[in-house]
């Protein structure tokens, strides 16, 4: 991707240009870092009624971000966290240090569902979202990389918790196609996305749609797009990239200026901007490490997100 830049105030201003026979266009693109709070480690963003929630995973938080007020709410759950979504009947359900749970937004109070691996002292709960028809799917990592020691879960509305896919190693990005016929999900060390056929709460037929051994970085929190495309933030890459699940081939790619580039979300009232969560590297100082970034004027709409059933 060709761009030009400029920096004004904090401001990223990029110029994309037109890739011969891709499906680039050429116009304004806005990459901004909103929101006062820094995360250690920024993950699992999604958009919900008129804000985007996210979580800083090793500062043991969740965090609310209004653009619209420009307000922040952050809550501390004591307990490393990877990921967060909205429930139906109210609050909110997050996966953590010590498994699933709902959080109540007015007093922060944690309250336990479950745990499925709590023999795992090496493992946590990473990134996850719900299916259409409110089941919430979140996996767990292998902090010492053991190959296969995690698995990834759904939990129901009747909150039984049950292994929907495994063994993985390192559970992460999940979506749904529009119909909901079809998940999308990658476990990182593969470096590549499964499709699996969905109905349900189950998950069959497992298989590769896309393979991104072309890129030197960690395929990490993913979203989608109205067109299909899955939109995919490399961790150690700097980038959000955008695939197509039919041909496997790039279409898009947006670079960020953080190494630690983690998960993304499409947000706003037409949910057309791009909302990039980011980490603090261990060694590079950036200016702009762990922030939350949005991205306008990307021309595509994502997909509506979904709340837990239970």
């Amino acid at each position: 991707m060709e761009r030009s830049e400029s920096r004004e105030s904090g401001i990223l201003h990029f110029e994309r240009l037109d890739k011969g026979g891709g499906t680039g266009f050429l116009g304004g693109m806005l990459i901004e870092p909103v929101g006062e709070f820094r995360a250690t480690w920024g993950e699992g963003p999604i958009w919900t009624g008129d804000r985007l929630l996210y979580v800083d995973i090793e500062g043991h938080k969740v965090i609310s971000y209004d653009p619209e007020k420009g307000s922040e709410l952050v809550w501390d759950v004591g307990e490393r966290v990877g990921t967060v979504v909205p429930r139906a009947a109210g609050g909110l359900v997050i996966a953590g240090d010590r498994g699933f749970s709902f959080l109540e937004e007015t007093t922060g109070k944690v309250t336990p569902i479950a745990d499925p691996e709590p023999e795992k002292k090496e493992n946590r709960f990473n990134d996850g979202k719900c299916a259409p028809d409110g089941y919430f799917f979140a996996g767990t990592i292998s902090l010492v990389k053991k190959e296969g020691n995690a698995d990834l879960y759904r939990l129901s509305p009747e909150l039984e918790v049950s292994k929907a896919y495994g063994p993985v190693t390192n559970s992460n990005g999940i979506v749904w196609s529009a119909d909901g016929s079809t998940c999308y999900y990658i476990d990182t060390p593969t470096k590549r996305v499964l499709a699996f056929d969905y109905d349900r709460g189950l998950l069959t037929n497992p298989r590769p749609v896309v393979a991104m051994n072309h890129l030197d970085a960690s395929p990490d929190g993913m979203a989608i797009d109205e067109n299909g495309l899955l939109w995919i933030a490399f961790c150690h890459g700097a980038c959000v990239t955008a695939f197509d699940p039919v041909s496997g081939y790039e279409e898009e790619r947006i670079e960020l200026p953080c190494l630690e580039t983690t998960a993304c979300a499409f947000g706003g009232a037409d949910l057309s901007d791009l909302y990039v969560t980011t980490g603090v590297h261990k060694t590079e100082k950036e200016e702009h490490a762990g922030r939350l970034f949005v991205v306008k004027g990307l021309g595509v709409k994502g997909l509506p997100s979904h709340s837990f059933a239970g």
